[in-house]
């Protein structure tokens, strides 16, 4: 596995400006789900996402005259990485989230940076685990809960299946960011295609199975919805993701997830006049220095690459 250095601090603005990006386009990926469920059921939502933002993709891929990856190791380890970043977290999140409270879900959903950062350093090694970045992990999570509020934990021992499902997507990204950095190598383009692009070949004949998608009748509202998961939150997020890998190392890049929560309530209330607990406040705090303290760069790093095209 190659271990490449973030990106150094003169260039650390764009890649944090690309991050919230990211935190962004998927925390407005939940907002879609919401609209897009109405009418059509999850497998076969997920499938056509897939799908599409795929298939843009691939033409993206072919206007940058990209090619498709030829190696056959490198096919089989971007199935195992379409695995990780998309098939597996997706079932469990759905299968879950029907169970479990909102609140604890979301914390339970944004561990991601634990899981990266001790798998890095106790197994991978694959970039530095250092103490700066296990305060900006702890720090980060602190502040998810203040937001979202301590008694969340007062449901945490009810449906410990459906929680532990949620552990284990938060297990499958963390696994997906550390996997990911082999193919730095091929730009961020391709493996956001060629992920996708499996993922399709995964889902498509589950949901024909599942869903018997020919007897639907979605609405203008979840079509237009599914248009914007696929191409926003999809086929752009994983661009972005792919090279953030890149540029800000696995565990920065899991970062991502505690900036989603905090980027809801400022939407929250900027759009809608709500007004935020001094907690909130706190907790929006912590996930910043968190956060900061998961991707500030380090010495002798490499110059960042150009940003996604």
């Amino acid at each position: 596995m190659t271990s490449n250095n973030p990106a150094p601090a003169a260039h650390y603005g764009v890649a944090l400006l690309l991050l919230f990006t990211l935190a962004t386009l998927w925390s407005l990926s939940y907002t879609f789900l919401k609209l897009t469920v109405e009418t059509i059921p999850p497998v076969t939502l997920t499938a056509v996402r897939m799908v599409v933002a795929g298939l843009l993709l691939v033409i993206w891929m072919r206007a940058l005259g990209v090619p498709w990856p030829a190696d056959p190791t490198t096919r089989r380890q971007l199935i195992v990485q379409s695995m990780l970043n998309s098939v597996i977290p997706f079932t469990l999140i759905a299968w879950a989230q029907a169970q479990v409270e909102v609140n604890i879900a979301v914390i339970l959903s944004s561990t991601s940076p634990i899981f990266a950062f001790f798998i890095t350093w106790a197994i991978t090694r694959h970039e530095p685990a250092t103490m700066r970045k296990l305060f900006g992990v702890v720090c980060g999570l602190t502040g998810i809960c203040l937001i979202v509020g301590l008694s969340a934990f007062a449901g945490a021992g009810r449906d410990l299946f459906a929680q532990f499902a949620l552990l284990g997507a938060a297990l499958s990204y963390a696994c997906s960011a550390i996997y990911g950095r082999r193919f730095d190598h091929l730009g961020p383009v391709a493996p956001s295609a060629v992920t996708l692009i499996t993922a399709s070949f995964l889902l498509v004949p589950a949901s024909l199975v599942i869903d018997h998608p020919w007897t639907l009748s979605p609405s203008v509202q979840s079509m237009a919805a599914l248009a914007a998961l696929s191409v926003f939150s999809t086929a752009i997020a994983y661009v972005i993701y792919f090279w953030l890998l890149r540029n800000l190392g696995s565990i920065g890049v899991t970062s991502q997830s505690y900036l989603r929560i905090p980027l809801g309530v400022m939407f929250g209330m900027v759009f809608f006049g709500e007004t935020l607990l001094r907690s909130t406040w706190l907790g929006l705090a912590f996930v910043l220095v968190g956060v900061v303290a998961m991707t500030w760069p380090t010495r002798a790093a490499k110059p960042v690459d150009t940003p996604p095209a």
